[in-house]
C-alpha cells in the first residue's frame, strides 16, 4: 500500500546517500496554511496548523509558518536555497511528519492518509533521481500507472513530451539535468492532479524551455487547477504567481498579492524588495 509513497520518496531522494528525512524530528508550532479552490466540483483545501520543524541536530529548518492562499491561484514561495522551501512542501507531501498540530489535506491527514492524498496531487522536485535503467518513458509510464486516474494520460503523455521536446526512448542515465527535469513535469502534467507542488520546477531548463515551463503553468490555472510553485527565480515567481510569501531562513516574512507586494515595495522592484530582505546574508556584508 505504500508503493506510490516509496515511489515518491525514491523520485526525490539520491538513493547513494545516507540522507533520509523520515529520520528527522519535527515540530509543529502555532501556525497555519491553507488554500481553498476547485477543480473539477472538488474544494481544494490545504490546512497545516502550524509548521516548526527541527532536525534532530537542532537547526531550526522552519519557524512558526503563516500563509492564507485561495485558489484557483498559483502560489508562490519565494526564496534562495536553503531557505524552507522544500522542507514546506515535504511535510505538506507527508514525506515529513509532523510531531504536533496538524497538517491535512483535502481534509485529511497528510502524513496518515499520504499514499491516498497523493492520488490527487502532483509533485516535481527541483532534483530529479531517476532509475539509470530505464528510459524516460518507462519511469514516466510507472509514475502514472501508480495513480487511479481519471482521464486517459497517455495522450497527454504525448503533448508534453512533444512540447519539452524529450526523446522518451533514452536512458535515464544518459540525460541531462534539464531532461530528468522533463521527465518530471511530464509525468506530473499528464496526471489529472487537483493540486500541482511544484518545487524549483524549471531548475536546469533551458531558457526556451522555461518559457514553455511557464506557458504550461498559465495553462493549467486557466484550467482551475491550483498550484503552489517554490522558486528562487524572482521573474518566474512575478510573472507566474497570484500570491506571493517570501521565505527567510524558514520563516514567512512577507507575503501577500502582487499587488499589497508591490506596494511594501514602495517604488522598488520585486528583485530590489527581495535582495533588501536578504541584506544580511549577502557575501561581505
Amino acid at each position: 500500500m505504500y508503493i506510490q509513497k516509496i515511489a515518491i520518496f525514491m523520485f526525490n531522494v539520491k538513493t547513494s546517500t545516507s540522507y533520509n528525512p523520515l529520520k528527522m524530528e519535527v515540530k509543529t508550532s502555532e501556525q497555519g496554511i491553507c488554500y481553498k479552490g476547485y477543480t473539477k466540483g472538488h474544494t481544494v483545501k490545504i490546512e497545516a496548523n502550524g509548521i516548526t520543524m527541527i532536525y534532530s541536530s537542532g537547526k531550526k529548518a522552519l519557524d512558526n509558518i503563516t500563509m492564507q492562499m485561495e485558489s484557483p491561484n498559483l502560489i508562490g514561495i519565494l526564496g534562495p536555497n536553503g531557505a524552507g522551501k522544500t522542507t514546506t512542501i515535504r511535510v505538506l507531501l507527508g514525506i515529513l511528519r509532523a510531531t504536533s498540530g496538524s497538517v491535512k489535506m483535502f481534509g485529511q491527514d497528510a502524513w496518515q492518509d499520504s499514499v491516498e492524498l497523493h492520488q490527487r496531487l502532483a509533485y516535481v522536485p527541483g532534483e530529479v533521481n531517476l532509475w539509470d535503467n530505464l528510459t524516460g518513458g518507462e519511469v514516466i509510464d510507472l509514475l502514472l500507472s501508480l495513480r487511479k486516474t481519471r482521464t486517459d494520460w497517455k495522450q497527454k503523455r504525448e503533448l508534453f513530451l512533444q512540447r519539452f521536446e524529450l526523446d522518451p526512448s533514452k536512458k535515464c542515465r544518459t540525460y541531462s539535468k534539464g531532461n530528468r527535469q522533463k521527465v518530471a513535469l511530464v509525468a506530473a502534467l499528464a496526471s489529472d492532479a487537483e493540486l500541482f507542488l511544484l518545487d524549483e520546477p524549471s531548475s536546469g531548463l533551458d531558457p526556451l524551455m522555461a518559457e514553455v515551463f511557464k506557458e504550461t503553468v498559465q495553462d493549467l490555472k486557466h484550467d482551475g487547477k491550483s498550484v503552489l510553485l517554490s522558486s528562487h527565480i524572482l521573474s518566474e515567481v512575478e510573472q507566474l504567481a497570484d500570491r506571493i510569501s517570501i521565505i527567510k531562513s524558514g520563516k514567512i516574512i512577507q507575503t501577500g498579492t502582487m499587488a499589497e507586494i508591490s506596494g511594501l515595495a514602495a517604488g522598488r522592484t520585486l528583485e530590489e524588495l527581495f535582495l533588501s530582505e536578504y541584506q544580511d546574508q549577502m557575501p561581505g556584508r
